[in-house]
This record gives C-alpha cells, structure tokens and sequence, in this order.
C-alpha cells in the first residue's frame, strides 16, 4: 500500500516522499492485513489548487513531503482512498447553482434550462 502511495507521490506530484499522520498508519495497517482490501486500486485526494497537498504551494514545488492524514476504505466503489493535506471531502453547491435555472413548462411538457 505504501509503495503504491509513494510512487503516486513522488512520479506523479513530485514530492521527495510521503509523511503518514497516525490515523492514515492505522487504516493503512488494517488494509494490509485484509486481502481483499490490498488488492483495491488507489485514487488520491488532495487539493486540486496545488500539485502538493499544500494549496499555497504553487506551480510545480520542490522539497516537500506529502502528507496523507487518513485513508478511506469505499467498499462499495472498491477504492482505497488516502486523504493528503487539508481537504473537505463533502460536496458544495455553488453561489448559483444550475438547478435554479432548470424548470418544466407545464404546457409542453418540455424541460427548459437544462443546457
């Protein structure tokens, strides 16, 4: 599991390495020791501002570790999901959200709005 982190951390992100906070070693410990969970693909969360897991750290920064603070067990999609830097993982809706503008005219039947 590590070494799959790792490799995404260094190839992809070009961090020097990963920091695991105690939460992300005690799932990480749990997912090895589980071999159906140990065969899940990977897909990383981080800030989409930044490279890093850092969103001040801007273009493509050098000398710095990723830090995965958790990493999420999603059985039913099947993923393994270590959780770098401090991301919310809810969704938002935006200031203006398209469904505002999405409407049914009763007359017609025909849905207005949508595209």
């Amino acid at each position: 599991m590590k070494t799959r982190i790792e490799k995404i951390a260094t190839e992809v992100y070009g961090a020097d390495g990963v920091v695991y906070l105690p939460a992300a070693e005690e799932k990480i410990r749990l997912i090895e020791s589980d071999p159906e969970l140990r065969q899940m693909p990977i897909c990383m969360v981080k800030t989409h501002l930044s490279l890093s897991d850092d969103p001040t750290k801007k273009g493509v920064p050098r000398g710095w570790n990723l830090r995965v603070r958790d990493v999420l067990i999603y059985r039913g999609s099947g993923f393994i999901v270590p959780v770098a830097g401090d991301i919310s993982l809810m969704p938002g809706t935006g200031s203006d959200p398209a469904y505002r503008r999405i409407d049914v005219d009763v007359e017609t039947g025909k849905v207005k709005g949508l595209f």
